[in-house]
């Protein structure tokens, strides 16, 4: 699968993905409480549903689905956990834009959820997708083994708090000069390589992990996936780092130029834009050389590794 052809098949397949996930938040967001919850606060209900559907690529649902196809898991059981896996990445953006955090306005061309919103609505709204997330994961519905979801819960809070994704949060924070007297942090490039992979990486290594977990694969291969998710989620932060750069707010449906603007520590901003794309090229290769024990099963996962690099938005 190669060209332009390879490309739109990928995008068809992604887009699958993308419209079960949808219909799937749909439902499980819907206003009847379910068992042991009281009720459903309409605004608040309201607020999370505007975050999680009807934007995203949910390349992390799709990159559960085909890690978890190469173990022939029930499609729904791959859904299920992508979804939980979604509601921590719309969470992370909600609370990202916070005016206390990165303060934006624009999130996939809309209002960002406390514009639209409010600022108190925004972190519940964002409160109850993380929680929300280890609802769905602990449902017999994700997998019969309840050892497997206890493994799902336990991997996915390691891959959004205090050492994932949180963690880089705050370290992005500091380097930015939030903290001690306001002065941007000077960080070296192995600082910001550990900094990208616990705020951005973490949860993506763990979409492509969660699909060996369902399979109950073996240590080699759910090492494989490892690996590649490894090199996913730093190619994943390069991508995005030259968008910031390079890309325009109505291709972005987001503000451009904010990274360099808020003196964010980024490999871009270290090596230099051609020297980051030989880097992202580099991790695209490391991605696909750690699906060799996969063979040709593994074709959507590489074409995913292409697609992350050479998005434009």
């Amino acid at each position: 699968m190669s060209g332009m052809k390879g490309g739109a098949l990928f995008l068809t397949r992604l887009n699958a993905v993308a419209a079960e996930i949808e219909a799937l938040l749909g439902r499980l967001l819907a206003v009847a409480p379910t068992e042991d919850e009281v009720a459903r606060p309409g605004r608040l209900l309201e607020a999370m549903r505007y975050a999680s559907l009807g934007g995203g690529k949910r390349l992390r649902p799709f990159l559960v689905v085909e890690a978890a196809a190469l173990f022939g898991v029930a499609r729904e059981h791959a859904l299920l956990a992508g979804a939980a896996i979604e509601c921590v990445h719309c969470y992370s953006l909600v609370h990202d834009d916070l005016p206390a955090m990165d303060d934006d306005a624009l999130r996939r061309g809309q209002p960002t959820v406390h514009k639209a919103f409010d600022e108190a609505t925004a972190i519940l709204a964002g409160d109850s997708l993380l929680t929300f997330a280890f609802d769905i994961l602990s449902r017999p519905d994700t997998h019969p083994n309840a050892a497997v979801r206890v493994g799902l819960v336990l991997a996915l809070a390691r891959a959004a708090g205090l050492g994932g994704m949180a963690g880089g949060q705050m370290l992005d924070l500091a380097a930015e000069g939030r903290f001690a007297g306001g002065r941007p942090e000077r960080l070296g490039e192995g600082e910001i390589i550990t900094l990208q992979a616990m705020k951005t990486g973490a949860l993506l290594r763990f979409a492509c992990v969660a699909g060996a977990m369902l399979g109950e694969a073996g240590a080699e291969k759910r090492g494989a996936l490892d690996r590649y998710g490894a090199a996913l989620g730093q190619a994943f932060q390069i991508a995005d780092d030259l968008l910031d750069v390079e890309g325009d707010a109505a291709t972005l449906g987001k503000a451009a130029g904010k990274d360099a603007a808020a003196g964010k520590a980024t490999l871009v901003g270290v090596l230099g834009p051609a020297e980051a794309r030989i880097r992202l090229a580099q991790l695209v290769a490391e991605a696909e050389t750690a699906l060799a024990p996969f063979g040709k099963d593994a074709l959507w996962l590489k074409a995913a590794a292409r697609f992350v690099a050479e998005r434009r938005a």
